[in-house]
């Protein structure tokens, strides 16, 4: 018998002579009219399943699948689609650079989508603020009220200092978030001064890392909460603002509207406030800052909702059915790799499938929250008193830049780590032309109860492993315990670097005992075979088993969880199965008691 697709060979017809074939034929087989064999003992890996087309049909029904002529490449023209009236057609793409970047595999798509979502519900929507621009409305709480204004002549003359709750005062949301943005109670965000700011790694440095000292001398006293040396301070860094106005533009609201004062409703949660109480709220606010302070445009991936909505606003008739079969059920592998593949902003998106135009409120209610960033202190912040105008008390933090690809070329920074260096480069350039600049950073005490700050204890041995900005916290550990004679002798530290040249943090800033309680281990050190801090902790076995088994000794480990993290652990491991006389699942066991005691702390990321 024939067959009309040239890419599924003929059946020969069988000669009248032809001997009789030695393979057995399947005891379900409708089409066989054979007479039936014992079946021979075969190998699982090897069991037949079907020898003609009937079979294959009895095996997924008549009504399943049907192979039809399509070239699919690799020197077979086969597909193979739903027979049940499912008819497929070939979209055109959108034809630009930001979809290009997706590397969207869009074949063609079913005419007939299921499992569409319903276009998602709004809570959120903005109205004319008319008389509301200029008071708060009486059933809400001052603190929701969030009227930017522009920036006064002199900047020196803005008070940073969060103020009580009942007191009107203007604040330039250009450089510090409304007060609606509470992030965590009892925290208001304070505006902190750079004290200074300078590069860490040198010209050549893989990851560009930085240093601020922030002034922190007249930070508001909250609930006898005070700085903790290995505590984590909060910032609420702002969306860039060039990347504010590309949304703006590309959602095609005009300029003159982006700082109009808006009155913002909510039916309920806690948006915009990041941690505030779930209920309605009713803000006069502005546009930019709404996109500045409040909705996350870069760190997430998108989700169904999101292009749904897209989907709804899309004028091309092309790009609707792209967006929406990223959001069905038949669309749902490309949807995976769409999520799991270059990381996708939402100005690429609206780059992508520029005919969609959504209303900014409905586009706000799809978005995550802009979250505060957490930095650990790098420094003892009790021991800050800098000499100026009598005692300006600082905290020291350490940043190391964030970058991912970009789909216009070049890298893209994180939020957090992308603020910081901008806002590092100006101090920089600023003090080289001889000036003093004001900026500043909108910070919170956030986490003075973290697990480096909880279980660090005045006196015990105690090894610090940590990798990159993954050592910083271990600065502000070590210059507490080298101020104690006695224990000058009890505190190690093994920090990874690449080359020491390039990356090593905090050289020469340990303190006066710092070759003694510092090894560096570079994993690059020119062209010989470098050494990662896994490596050294096997080659310390020594100190690490005698430090574990201490009173009061800790290990603590800091730093990236992939590569650095996880190889410490499987070398602690190994510590313990030689010097313990443990094995492997034993060892595993100790380090996850020692965990619970508090004495292996481990913060990775």
């Amino acid at each position: 018998m024939s067959t009309t697709s040239h890419c599924i060979p003929s059946e020969p017809e069988p000669a009248a002579e032809s001997p009789r074939s030695s393979a057995p034929s399947l005891s379900y087989s409708s089409s066989s009219d054979e007479p039936e064999e014992p079946p021979r003992r075969r190998r699982a890996s090897t069991k037949l399943i079907s020898q003609n087309a009937a079979d294959v049909r009895r095996l997924i029904g008549e009504p399943g699948t049907k192979l039809i002529e399509k070239c699919c490449g690799g020197g077979c023209c086969m597909a193979i689609t739903k027979g049940d009236g499912l008819t497929f057609e070939q979209v055109p793409l959108p034809d630009n650079d930001a979809f290009r970047a997706l590397q969207l595999k869009v074949g063609p798509i079913p005419t007939t989508l299921s499992s569409l979502p319903d276009l998602p519900h709004s809570a959120i929507s903005l109205h004319p603020a008319g008389k509301a621009a200029t008071k708060t409305p009486a059933t809400e709480s001052p603190t929701d009220s969030a009227i930017s204004v522009t920036t006064p002549p002199n900047n020196d003359s803005i008070d940073f200092t969060p103020q009580p709750s009942n007191e009107s005062h203007e604040i330039d949301t250009k450089i510090h978030p409304p007060d609606f943005v509470q992030p965590h109670p009892p925290y208001n965000v304070y505006s902190a001064r750079i004290f200074s700011a300078r590069e860490l790694t040198r010209p050549g440095a893989e990851k560009r890392t930085y240093h601020f000292d922030l002034d922190v001398t007249d930070y508001p006293e909250e609930l006898g909460v005070d700085f903790k040396v290995g505590g984590a301070i909060g910032v609420m860094a702002p969306n860039e603002e060039s990347v504010v106005d590309e949304v703006l533009d590309l959602l095609l609201i005009p300029r003159f509207l982006r700082d109009r004062p808006v009155l913002l409703k909510t039916e309920s949660g806690r948006w915009p406030t990041v941690w505030g109480d779930d209920q309605a709220r009713e803000l006069v606010t502005t546009r930019r800052d709404l996109l500045t302070w409040c909705g996350d445009i870069q760190s997430y991936p998108p989700t169904k909702s999101l292009l749904r909505v897209l989907a709804e606003y899309a004028t091309n008739p092309n790009e609707k059915k792209v967006l929406l079969y990223l959001c069905s059920a038949e669309g749902q592998g490309t949807f995976c790799d769409f999520r799991t593949g270059p990381h996708i902003t939402l100005a690429q998106l609206l780059h992508a499938f520029p005919s969609s135009k959504p209303p900014l409120d409905i586009l706000l209610g799809q978005l995550q929250t802009l979250m505060p960033r957490f930095y650990s202190m790098s420094n003892d912040p009790h021991e800050s008193c800098v000499p100026v105008d009598g005692c300006s008390r600082v905290i020291e933090i350490a940043v190391t830049v964030h970058e991912t690809p970009n789909w216009t070329g070049g890298q893209r920074t994180g939020v957090g780590s992308g603020f910081f260096e901008r806002q590092a480069r100006k101090f920089i350039e600023a003090e080289a032309r001889g000036e003093k600049p004001n900026l500043r950073v909108p910070m919170f005490k956030g986490l003075m109860a973290n697990p480096l700050a909880r279980e660090f204890v005045s006196d015990g041995p105690m090894l610090l492993i940590g990798a990159g900005v993954g050592v910083a916290p271990f600065r502000g550990f070590v210059q507490r315990r080298l101020r104690n004679a006695n224990c000058a002798n009890k505190v190690w530290v093994l920090q990874g670097v690449r080359d020491s040249l390039l990356d090593e943090l905090y050289s020469g800033e340990w303190g006066v005992h710092e070759d003694e309680v510092k090894k560096v281990v570079q994993s690059r050190k020119g062209s010989s075979k470098g050494r990662y801090v896994q490596d050294e902790v096997r080659a310390q076995k020594d100190l690490v088993w005698f430090i574990i088994n201490s009173l009061d000794g800790r290990v603590f480990v800091c730093g990236s969880s992939k590569g650095m993290g996880e190889g410490v652990e499987e070398a602690l491991i190994d510590v313990a199965v030689e010097k313990g006389n443990l094995g492997r699942e034993e060892a595993s066991a100790f380090w996850k008691l020692k965990k619970e005691a508090g004495q292996y702390i481990a913060e990775t990321w």
